[in-house]
């Protein structure tokens, strides 16, 4: 019995810590994404050097735009501009953008 008890206990554990990621505030995601309008909100626009074609991000998948940042902060996906971007957010601040961005309208 006592085992089957632990079984739970541990089974339990497991399932609040899966649950446990970083919620998005829109609100504050709002205000966060500033900085991102000065490149992704203006239609057409690609920047000098490398030509790169800077896509709109507004309505994207919210873990898409949470997983594309986390690369570039981590340096797995690179380009200057994002990666000295992304390393001055914290994983809230990630979420929270990606919140607000994945709940506009594409």
């Amino acid at each position: 019995m006592k085992r089957l008890h632990l079984v739970g206990l541990i089974a339990v554990a497991l399932c609040a810590a899966s649950a446990a990621h970083a919620e998005g505030d829109k609100a504050r995601g709002r205000t966060l994404v500033y900085t991102c309008n000065g490149c992704h909100g203006v239609p057409g626009y690609a920047n000098a050097y490398p030509d790169y074609h800077v896509p709109h991000i507004a309505g994207q998948n919210e873990q898409y735009i949470v997983n594309a940042l986390k690369a570039y902060k981590s340096g797995e996906r690179k380009h200057p501009t994002m990666g000295a971007q992304a390393q001055s957010m914290s994983d809230q601040e990630i979420a929270d953008i990606a919140a607000y961005l994945s709940s506009l309208a594409k």
